[in-house]
């Protein structure tokens, strides 16, 4: 129940109205959805809703339906993971470590028991697509966009491949791997990247992933500079000035004793945007469960972005996804204090999706402040008919995590990534083993 009409008068402001589906909303009926949002996004509601909008009302706490093999899996090993005093995760298999039904709200490993559930949420058995980045400015300078090709490899707790001991087959002791490469501008043009997640971070969070780079300019692959990432790796591909050696992607000023290990130390360390809120080390954190609350969120998106809709407008700010289906959902709203020192932020809050796990809200903060609020946007393959099927044949119901919205409270400006083309199905070997060794990161220069 929202607390008044939207449009009604000043005699009609007390009487309620029920939020019902296909229900069209504009930004001066903010003020009535304040508390079906998170604080953070109400107070920067500038930066997501903007005038003109239009927010069409989708179902409220629909079920979304997952694979059967994946729900098989859930209760098939039900009971079997357990967590140790220090949120370390042992005794998972497949499907969900813990059916959200039995985690008891006031045990004091609830909120680590749903952190572990939404990094091993159904995420089908591939995302293959392309990206684009943009980077929005503070207050100065124009907005600089980044193309690309992204992927991300689930290879262990594969709850389709019971047949192979629920991994893919060689895949050893990885739990995912992930990588891309840029294709536009030319500054960054051919720069590519490969993280591999051991399986060990399941009992040592700082145990740290085989992260390699291709350094354009150098056409040489490198390690990652940054030796500790919590979530999916992305490479400093923003330009810090002119181009050093023969290619680009230089250090401001270049020049200097070494300028192309400079050069290679610069682009390898991790920037820490673009898949923000995609995956994470649950036992990198001290997790605190704050509640349960109904949020409205766009879980399942009805419009498109790019590639298909290049030129689709996210309002002044560039971040708005107000023009779009939001839905009311149950979730569930974690707090974590990262354990590793040294990073952006010091806690962060999640808000999760109760029935499928899917990260709605991600929220980063300092001692002194807010550091970034972002915006998690999904598209349910279920509702898409032309959708590839999965090997059986069957539907691959899977969200895909189509864009990212994140605005960079601490100093202003944000960033947008688009990815309306993922798909989430298992690859073919010759795919699989083309994207995930780092033989081809040099491909193509």
């Amino acid at each position: 129940l929202l607390g008044g009409a939207p449009g009604a008068g000043p005699n009609q402001d007390a009487v309620p109205i029920r939020l019902r589906q296909g229900m069209r909303l504009a930004f001066s009926d903010l003020l009535r959805l304040r508390t079906l949002l998170p604080e953070e996004i109400w107070r920067n509601r500038d930066q997501f809703f903007h005038e003109g909008m239009r927010m069409v009302i989708g179902p409220c706490h629909r079920r979304y339906p997952v694979p059967g093999f994946f729900s098989d899996a859930t209760e098939k090993f039900a009971g079997r993971a357990s967590i140790d005093s220090r949120g370390n995760l042992t005794g998972y298999v497949a499907g969900l470590p813990f059916a959200p039904a039995q985690i008891d709200s006031e045990a004091p490993d609830a909120a680590i028991r749903w952190a572990w559930n939404l990094e091993h949420r159904y995420r089908g058995g591939g995302t293959v697509g392309t990206f684009r980045i943009v980077d929005l400015p503070s207050n100065i300078g124009g907005e600089q966009r980044y193309r690309g090709t992204f992927f991300f490899v689930p290879t262990r707790h594969r709850a389709d491949l019971a047949s192979t001991d629920y991994a893919v087959p060689g895949s050893e002791d990885k739990l995912w791997i992930a990588g891309g490469r840029f294709l536009e501008p030319f500054n960054a043009r051919h720069l590519a990247w490969r993280q591999v997640r051991p399986a060990a971070v399941h009992q040592r969070f700082t145990e740290p992933d085989d992260t390699f780079v291709y350094v354009p300019s150098l056409r040489k692959v490198r390690r990652s500079a940054t030796a500790w990432i919590d979530g999916l790796f992305m490479p400093r591909y923003r330009v810090g000035g002119e181009s050093i050696g023969s290619g680009s992607l230089g250090v401001a000023g270049g020049g200097g004793v070494n300028p192309a290990g400079a050069e290679a130390i610069h682009v390898t360390e991790d920037l820490g945007r673009g898949f923000a809120g995609l995956a994470l080390r649950p036992n990198a954190y001290v997790w605190r469960l704050r509640g349960f609350r109904e949020v409205l969120a766009p879980i399942n998106t009805a419009r498109s972005g790019y590639p298909g809709l290049p030129g689709r407008n996210f309002g002044p700010s560039g971040l708005s996804v107000g023009s779009d289906r939001w839905e009311v959902r149950y979730a569930v709203v974690l707090e974590g204090a990262i354990r590793e020192r040294g990073k952006s932020f010091e806690t962060m809050i999640l808000y999760m999706d109760y029935q499928t796990q899917q990260p709605l809200y991600v929220t980063t903060r300092r001692r002194r402040g807010l550091v970034e609020v972002g915006v998690i946007v999904h598209r349910f393959s279920g509702d898409i008919a032309s959708y590839p099927s999965l090997p059986d044949g069957s539907r691959a119901l899977v969200f895909d995590p189509v864009l990212e919205s994140f605005y960079a409270a601490a100093g202003g400006g944000g960033w947008r990534r688009e990815s309306y083309d993922l798909v989430s199905v298992p690859l073919g070997r010759a795919e699989l083993r083309r994207l995930t060794t780092s033989d081809h990161l040099s491909r193509g220069h």
